[in-house]
């Protein structure tokens, strides 16, 4: 009986053992998207901008604004699902201020093992995952669109050019981030790093579940920025539900492609 226990044993352990390695293994990135960034279009920062708005903007393009009107932002990190922390790699595709699709990948060895396609499209939210289909959701629809505002920092211009959007003062290191939601508005707390001028994170209070009665904290830590095409933006994001105390999603940014014509592969599916 000891002999078969211990057969036993060791196997579950070398199972383990080779899950564990699976989840160390980062997946090759996603080929590049085919299309390249052409020479983008500025304009003046607006003059009316909260001082640690303004210090931010200064900061990443200067007083010339690039005007973005898409983006296509490839990279890998991981994700937490059921506790597991799955090595990933995504592709957002983004028309700037309407809406947005979201392509991840969680793998084992390098392998997909979870697909999830995500549309915020027309003001609706349509997710397509592992376990089925989520649509027609008014909760979910309004975390999509906090969603697509939040990961506006990826394409910064939007949050001044877009006359839907209003910046308001709160102190030295914080403003308040309004952005449109159909008819009506929601809201950001953006917190500035008091040394750099950079954001440090994007608070909002968000639904997670269709089911749920209230929103629950939630927050974006802007942990790494990087150059690309002359703008600055963020490498290095978490993303966390502030009731569950660590981050949910660790996203590493690797490449960048602006305004594109992405109207017809915003609303295919996989990469």
């Amino acid at each position: 009986m000891i002999k078969y226990i211990l057969i036993l044993t060791g196997a579950l352990g070398a199972i383990l053992a080779t899950g564990w390695l699976g989840l160390q293994v980062q997946p090759k990135p996603f080929s590049a998207y085919p299309k390249r960034t052409p020479a983008l279009d500025t304009v003046e920062l607006p003059a009316d901008l909260p001082a640690p708005v303004a210090r931010y903007y200064e900061t990443i393009v200067e007083d010339q604004v690039p005007v973005i009107e898409s983006a296509v932002i490839t990279g890998r990190g991981r994700l937490r699902v059921k506790g597991i922390r799955f090595p990933s790699r995504f592709r957002f595709t983004y028309i700037a201020g309407q809406g947005y699709r979201r392509y991840i990948e969680a793998t084992v060895f390098g392998y997909p093992v979870m697909r999830v396609n995500e549309w915020y499209l027309d003001g609706k939210a349509r997710m397509v995952l592992p376990v089925g289909m989520i649509e027609n959701e008014p909760k979910i629809d309004m975390a999509a669109n906090l969603a697509l505002w939040g990961e506006a920092v990826w394409l910064p211009s939007i949050l001044v050019t877009d006359p839907r959007v209003r910046w308001e003062a709160v102190d030295g290191t914080t403003a308040r981030l309004v952005v449109p939601f159909g008819d009506e508005e929601d809201t950001f707390t953006v917190t500035f790093d008091r040394e750099t001028g950079l954001i440090s994170m994007m608070e909002a209070m968000r639904y997670r579940e269709a089911t749920d009665e209230a929103k629950i904290p939630w927050r974006n830590e802007l942990l790494g920025w990087q150059t690309f095409h002359g703008i600055e933006i963020p490498s290095l994001v978490a993303t966390t539900w502030l009731d569950e105390g660590t981050p949910w999603a660790m996203w590493t940014i690797e490449d960048v492609v602006y305004n594109v014509d992405v109207s017809e592969y915003i609303r295919t599916r996989g990469y």
